[in-house]
């Protein structure tokens, strides 16, 4: 895999990693459960934490790192906010979106590892991978815990 494809499929991660961070910002900006208060900000902050850890990877490689989400996360988070708004910052309504957001992050983050990177960068993005999916479970926990009550 040649640098430039390295530095493509790690600005992607970049732009999944800063649509979680806003996202989880978001949520956290919509609801008043202190444990989701905690828990959205806490993933937001690891979300954000992951994209300078990859930012860091690109300048490494000589290259230009992302900075911002992408547009697909942009139209989500807006849906999202239209659906809060309808919804009344329901928290079955917020989780179900969160949850979304995440699977789109670990089926990203899957692909970037069906390709060929070099060793210190998959070890990362592995560790990143195992996160996202971690995140992606307690949302869906959450998520059946709200839905029984």
């Amino acid at each position: 895999m040649t640098n430039e494809e390295t530095i493509s499929v790690l600005n992607d991660l970049i732009e999944v990693s800063k649509d979680g961070e806003r996202e989880f910002q978001d949520c956290a900006e919509d609801v008043t459960d202190p444990e989701l208060l905690n828990f959205f900000t806490e993933k937001s902050q690891q979300c954000s934490r992951g994209a300078e850890m990859l930012q860091e990877q690109v300048r490494r490689l000589g290259g230009e790192p992302e900075t911002e989400g992408s547009f697909a996360g942009a139209a989500h988070r807006m849906w999202v906010n239209l659906k809060s708004a309808i919804t009344g910052a329901d928290k079955t309504a917020i989780l179900k979106e969160c949850e979304r957001g995440e699977q789109y992050a670990v089926e990203a983050y899957e692909k970037a590892l069906q390709e060929d990177l070099p060793p210190d960068i998959r070890e990362m993005v592995e560790m990143q991978h195992h996160a996202v999916v971690a995140n992606m479970e307690r949302v869906h926990t959450l998520l059946q815990g709200q839905m029984q009550q």
